[in-house]
């Protein structure tokens, strides 16, 4: 795998060493080699990309690259793992990407194409789950190919796995003052399994939202069990929503719950 990610650093090695040979030796003088310069790789807008048990995720890419002759063609790739080592890789749906020179700048243009991921055959292991790196590729418009650039660790890319999360407010309705139960789950993607599964030991917000408000307020924190199920009692005082709410990690996006609305009846009252 190494090979193919550093095929343009090889090249290039490969053209300084042309350089050494004396000059009685050497063949005929050719053009000086074009590396286009990479100016900038975006990946899913920048934001992370999050995937699921089921469905296939488009991703949006581009590179946008310069080279005294212009731009014949950019790509994208992402790849897991270390420079010497990589362990997984995900290419462009189509070798070619989509060309749009700068306006007046005809030196630079912009490539867009798209990647998809699916993690049914495109992933496989919950360890992929987290940092990637992006890697970028231009051609010079020069009409040799081997005028290529390829910059390996262009832009950082988070993968996640998608999350859910569920919340249960009982009994409903409810005597103010009187203790109302607040279940639910956090829960994630497995790759591995194509289920979703607890996620454990996971700091979570139960928040509420008086009736006739608009923000809910954080009234204390639960910590997901071995499960990822999620308890806590509170005393009822008033009419609103309640919710669970996971600020998210690395490898995993945030949630919030759909708020769960409870009856608060005042005592002597139907």
């Amino acid at each position: 795998m190494r090979g193919s990610v550093t095929a343009a650093a090889v090249t290039g090695a490969l053209a300084l060493s042309a350089l050494a040979v004396p000059a009685s030796q050497a063949a005929p003088a050719a053009r000086p080699a074009e590396r286009p310069v990479i100016r900038k790789v975006v990946v899913n807008g920048g934001k992370p990309i999050v995937v699921g048990t089921k469905s296939r995720q488009k991703i949006a890419v581009s590179v946008t690259a310069s080279s005294p002759s212009g731009i014949a063609d950019a790509y994208v790739f992402l790849w897991h793992g270390h420079i010497d080592e990589v362990d997984a890789v995900l290419g462009q749906d189509r070798a070619r990407g989509a060309c749009a020179v700068a306006p007046g700048d005809p030196t630079t243009s912009t490539c867009k194409a798209t990647i998809t991921i699916d993690p049914r055959s495109g992933l496989g292991r919950n360890s992929l789950a987290g940092t990637w790196q992006a890697a970028g590729g231009a051609v010079a418009a020069t009409g040799d190919t081997s005028d290529e650039s390829v910059d390996e660790t262009a832009a950082p890319v988070r993968l996640q796995r998608f999350s859910k999360l569920t919340v249960n407010a009982s009994p409903e309705p409810v005597r103010k003052g009187r203790t109302l139960t607040v279940t639910g789950k956090l829960t994630r993607a497995d790759w591995e399994t194509f289920t979703y599964r607890g996620y454990s030991k996971q700091p979570v917000r139960l928040q509420f939202r008086k009736k006739g408000a608009t923000n809910y307020t954080t009234v204390r924190t639960v910590t997901s069990s071995s499960t990822g199920t999620l308890k806590t009692t509170v005393k009822a005082a008033a009419d609103g929503y309640w919710r669970y709410s996971f600020a998210g990690t690395s490898t995993t996006p945030a949630v919030s719950a759909a708020g769960d609305y409870v009856d608060v009846k005042v005592t002597g009252k139907s």
